[in-house]
């Protein structure tokens, strides 16, 4: 697969709702391969298809600490099963959103399914930066982003900086 590239705030896709996919086949497999070295390329530890212009519900993830073993999550169709209600709040960015960061409140744990790697139905239970990630990776698929959690205020500033440095970028 050719090197996939991470579309930026704003681009349509980005709101668009994901389809699922019938099966994880050799095509599946190649782009959670694809999206995988995209997120590790640019520092994420998350990455929804829609984040590369593939409406399709798959997601990656990686939250180890740089002096720890990786731990790549490949997901397809990642269906929240269980939310905590006890929620925290934390600070989340995007790399569709480059350099752009707000506080968003969320679940503390989930239970979620999804097809893994191998097309085996897998459930798994998380907490803490994971639950976090694969929440906001799981937002992605039905085209909403963190800043949509965000007052409309901070929503807006932060749109029209992205804007203006897209336009920018254009302009060169």
């Amino acid at each position: 697969m050719s090197r996939l590239s991470v579309l930026v705030v704003p681009d349509s896709r980005l709101k668009r709702h994901a389809e699922p996919v019938a099966r994880v086949d050799d095509g599946v497999r190649r782009l959670m391969d694809g999206m995988l070295e995209a997120m590790h390329e640019a520092k994420g530890i998350g990455l929804a298809a829609p984040q590369v212009g593939v409406l399709k519900r798959v997601i990656v993830a990686d939250v180890s600490r740089p002096d720890e073993e990786p731990r790549d999550y490949r997901m397809a169709n990642p269906e929240i099963l269980w939310r905590s209600e006890d929620e925290v709040s934390g600070e989340e960015g995007c790399l569709s959103l480059p350099e752009q960061y707000g506080d968003v409140t969320r679940p503390a744990r989930i239970k979620v399914r999804y097809l893994d790697h191998q097309n085996e139905i897998r459930e798994m239970e998380a907490d803490g930066l994971l639950a976090r990630c694969i929440q906001h990776e799981a937002d992605h698929l039905e085209g909403v982003l963190f800043v949509d959690y965000l007052s409309l205020l901070k929503r807006n500033i932060i749109l029209r900086k992205l804007a203006k440095a897209k336009k920018q970028t254009a302009a060169v």
